[in-house]
């Protein structure tokens, strides 16, 4: 009984662990932009490019080439690097792993 015990807790901070390891990954393969080296690159269709023009996002947050996010409510602020912005305007945290929205 121990021994099937220990070997479920492992296998579940084992799927755990990988999935921490698998959110940025799967984030590059969406459409956005994100702070990257302190350059803001886009991402569409699974490939990076450098940002060229500012960008409005489906909720209404403005994304500009310098990492300066004006929020549909007039709200500024500037983005991280490792941070994504989502098309619709959810932000992943490249470091954490972790979604939010913005302007809300």
């Amino acid at each position: 009984m121990l021994k099937y015990r220990t070997v479920t807790l492992a296998v579940g901070a084992l799927l755990l662990s990988v999935s921490f390891l698998v959110s940025p990954v799967v984030a590059m393969d969406k459409d956005g932009v994100m702070m990257k080296d302190g350059k803001m690159m886009m991402s569409k269709d699974g490939k990076m490019s450098p940002m060229d023009k500012e960008m409005t996002m489906s909720n209404g947050t403005k994304v500009m080439k310098d990492g300066k996010m004006m929020m549909k409510d007039g709200k500024e602020m500037n983005m991280k690097d490792g941070q994504m912005m989502m098309m619709d305007g959810k932000m992943m945290d490249g470091d954490k792993g972790k979604m939010g929205e913005m302007g809300k």
